[in-house]
């Protein structure tokens, strides 16, 4: 018998001033969110919504390669990932994201390549914040070794 899960994340909005509002969610640190100040207006030095849309699709993707390595008992002994998202007019005329761009970094055992390799082809495709997305996600993956035997990375 199957059983559906349904999981709710709530977070609430507040204005705080001008172009700025507060972010909250139970339990959460609150943060303070505005207009990126690419756009009028804007203010500097503060998370933006553009932000936040980048950063979810970038710890969303580190979070589940670290669990597809997990599961595969795959050495997971370095990751880095830098995110950028673009932003331009689209094919429809309107102004937004078109693509979110993932440079992945990440190092496992030698002789794991081809696995390794696997398994963050997986992680791409079982992403579920970039599968919510209608702009492509693109992974480009660096592929470093270390001997085996060197410690792992610790738990994300």
């Amino acid at each position: 018998m199957s059983v559906l899960k349904d999981f709710r994340f709530e977070v609430d909005v507040d204005h705080a001033t001008g172009r700025t509002v507060r972010l909250t969610a139970p339990g959460k640190p609150e943060l303070e969110i505005a207009t990126p100040p690419e756009f009028r207006g804007g203010v500097a030095n503060v998370w933006s919504p553009e932000d936040l849309l980048v950063a979810a699709v970038a710890t969303c993707y580190a979070l589940t390669l670290a669990a597809v390595f997990e599961r595969r008992a795959l050495p997971l002994r370095e990751l880095s990932i830098v995110g950028a998202g673009h932003m331009m007019k689209r094919a429809d005329g309107g102004f937004g994201f078109v693509v979110v761009e993932l440079g992945v970094t990440l190092t496992t055992d030698e002789g794991r390549e081809n696995e390794a390799q696997k398994a963050a082809r997986a992680a791409e495709a079982a992403c579920l914040v970039a599968n919510a997305l209608a702009v492509p996600v693109e992974v480009e993956l660096e592929l470093r070794t270390k001997p085996a035997g060197v410690p792992a990375l610790a738990a994300l």
